[in-house]
């Protein structure tokens, strides 16, 4: 009967957390679990193999640039081709800088870019915030149509884009390739995705039962919390506008206002292409964007970073 009894409690006491040793063990990966939550995760080989062949696919054509502007273009024709640096890079950057004005593109370029990527953030972030937050008629609708603008090809609207610049005398001035793109739909939608889930409705609220309007509840609670947002859409814009060649090459001329991307069509001209020089004026026209990413960098992916921190 003792046994029976015995054995009984040790059914309860299984049932009931289990033997002594089980908690023990419970206890001690616990532990092993706590001390690892704050220790930083390593990847193996096979991820350090995959992040140095995609690191080296990324530079390759900025090295290989590098390099094609530093050759000559008798030497870029041959096979097999150059692999490494020659001794005509400054003498090829101060032809190409020269030749077209590159400084003035790069200064036209600087303005045309920044204008562009301010007004799409700034006009795009009010828009969101509207269609996120904000009720009104045909708001659903509006967003359908805003969104639906995305699927028109650009080159569809260029020709009354044309006439509108040529009617306002705008033509080879840069105020034709900024303000046709100061809103984007793609900005407004990016914009509006972020603050549905970003900005609480019950902030907004508390704020209009302070009294605030909506111009302050946009300056003092919706920029704040769409800075992560609103640095990245900027980014994305900037590098866009700055590499845009298909209408700026419509609306501005080579020897008027031209941007980096116009100023490089007068590199090629001849009956003998200069492979060389159109390099060196591409290595002229991308080294303000790494510029920049060096200097702005550390702040973009902080912005980016607070806005993946919760709580």
């Amino acid at each position: 009967m003792s046994a029976v009894i015995s054995s009984g409690r040790a059914a309860k006491a299984t049932e009931g957390g289990g033997s002594p040793d089980r908690k023990a063990r419970k206890a001690r990966r616990a532990d092993k679990g706590a001390k690892g939550a704050g220790r930083q995760l390593h990847g193996g080989k096979i991820t350090y193999a995959v992040l140095i062949l995609f690191t080296i696919g990324s530079l390759f054509p900025l090295v290989w640039t590098a390099i094609a502007a530093s050759r000559t273009s008798t030497r870029l024709a041959e096979t097999p081709p150059p692999f490494w640096f020659g001794g005509n890079l400054f003498k090829n950057l101060d032809a190409a800088w020269n030749d077209v004005n590159m400084g003035s593109a790069l200064l036209n370029t600087t303005m045309v870019a920044g204008t562009i990527a301010a007004g799409t953030v700034l006009f795009s972030t009010i828009a969101g915030f509207a269609f996120a937050k904000l009720r009104f008629r045909f708001k659903n609708l509006l967003l359908m149509l805003t969104i639906g603008t995305m699927m028109v090809p650009p080159q569809l609207s260029v020709v009354p884009l044309y006439m509108a610049i040529a009617k306002l005398e705008w033509t080879d001035q840069l105020q034709a390739v900024i303000l046709p793109t100061l809103v984007s739909a793609f900005g407004v939608f990016f914009m509006r995705q972020y603050l549905t889930q970003a900005l609480p409705t019950e902030l907004i609220e508390a704020a209009r039962v302070d009294g605030a309007s909506s111009l302050r509840i946009i300056w003092h609670i919706v920029f704040p919390v769409a800075r992560p947002a609103m640095a990245v859409l900027g980014m994305l814009t900037f590098v866009q506008a700055w590499n845009d060649f298909f209408w700026p090459i419509i609306a501005l001329t080579q020897a008027g206002n031209p941007t980096v991307q116009v100023a490089l069509t007068g590199l090629g001209r001849g009956y003998t292409v200069d492979q060389s020089l159109i390099m060196a004026g591409a290595l002229l026209g991308t080294l303000p964007l790494l510029i920049a990413f060096v200097l702005f960098g550390k702040q973009i992916v902080g912005g980016i970073m607070q806005g993946a921190v919760k709580g």
